[in-house]
């Protein structure tokens, strides 16, 4: 099926499009470069470079007729959208209304949005949180991703796009910035590698639920066909301590470099882990690559190997 993805030169969506291309479906990719390299939209996609709250969004849908719009295109940081809640209510609600109306007008049969689970939640009431639990994001980044969900039942209704939402935790692994504010992983790795200092942000207690990339790709995949009308936490279903993530990169990289801590950043959750039973139940989804496999590959790609 021909399958337009957003944000497919981005680290997650590249890794998304690439499975998709190797299952045998005609891919699209949108994207603005803001945040995503050319280099790595898969050569076998067909490329626009166009924001997603741009006029000429329509002509892409009205060339190409997608059957299937992947969503990954956002702004994702959680310290920034404190600084620029404007922006992130522009791109991520706006931006995500252009591509709703753009499916709506040219056909598309179902729409996979990939939202936040590490940050829509807030700081949870039990762990591990599922889908049931109340929504209460601490930064406009959580929510403007949850804005949209009300958006797809709506779209669904009234119109037949069918649609999936995907809550992602914390996702790492090669293609991941380590020159950001976000992605812990990919920037205690690069600067380990290098030599330089390393700073855990707060008291590094704080936990997440890391899952590789490949497993996010896998997800977005079974969404083709499964899902229908639901949100799925997508996650490992444990917390991990940035501490704990720190101690294995270093012993993964010959780190030598004291431990350094800085301030905490606002916006953030201290504590979040999430569920993962009705992603299993429903979607026959669970990640394959464990936390020390997948920091392994990723420590291997950012050191060239």
């Amino acid at each position: 099926m021909k399958i337009l993805v957003t944000g497919g030169a981005g680290f997650i969506g590249s890794h998304v499009t690439d499975m998709f291309v190797d299952e045998g479906h005609d891919v699209v990719v949108v994207d603005d470069l803001s945040a995503g390299r050319r280099e790595q939209v898969n050569p076998r996609a067909k490329f626009y470079q166009v924001d997603i709250r741009s006029p000429e969004l329509s002509q892409v849908f009205e060339s190409e007729r997608p059957e299937v719009v992947d969503h990954h295109a956002a702004r994702a940081n959680v310290r920034e959208s404190m600084e620029k809640p404007i922006l992130y209510a522009d791109v991520n609600i706006l931006g995500s209304l252009n591509l709703l109306e753009c499916s709506r007008r040219f056909g598309v049969r179902k729409f996979i949005y990939i939202s936040t689970g590490g940050a829509e939640y807030g700081e949870p009431d039990y762990l591990p949180v599922d889908e049931e639990h109340p929504i209460r994001p601490l930064c406009p980044y959580g929510t403007s991703k949850h804005t949209v969900e009300h958006y797809l039942p709506i779209y669904q209704r009234q119109y037949g796009l069918d649609y999936t939402t995907l809550r992602y935790a914390n996702v790492y692994g090669p293609r991941q910035d380590p020159f950001g504010e976000a992605g812990v992983v990919a920037i205690f790795a690069e600067r380990m590698l290098h030599g330089r200092q390393a700073i855990i942000n707060g008291s590094g207690e704080q936990e997440r639920d890391f899952v590789y990339v490949e497993d996010y790709a896998r997800a977005n995949v079974l969404a083709l066909a499964k899902g229908s009308g639901a949100a799925y936490n997508l996650a490992s279903g444990k917390g991990t301590s940035v501490n704990v993530i720190f101690r294995l990169l270093s012993r993964l990289t010959n780190y030598r470099l004291e431990e350094v801590h800085g301030p905490p950043k606002p916006g953030e959750v201290f504590k979040i882990y999430l569920s993962i039973e009705k992603a299993r139940r429903e979607l026959g989804w669970e990640p394959r690559i464990g936390l020390e496999e997948g920091l392994q590959r990723t420590v291997d790609y950012f050191a060239g190997r």
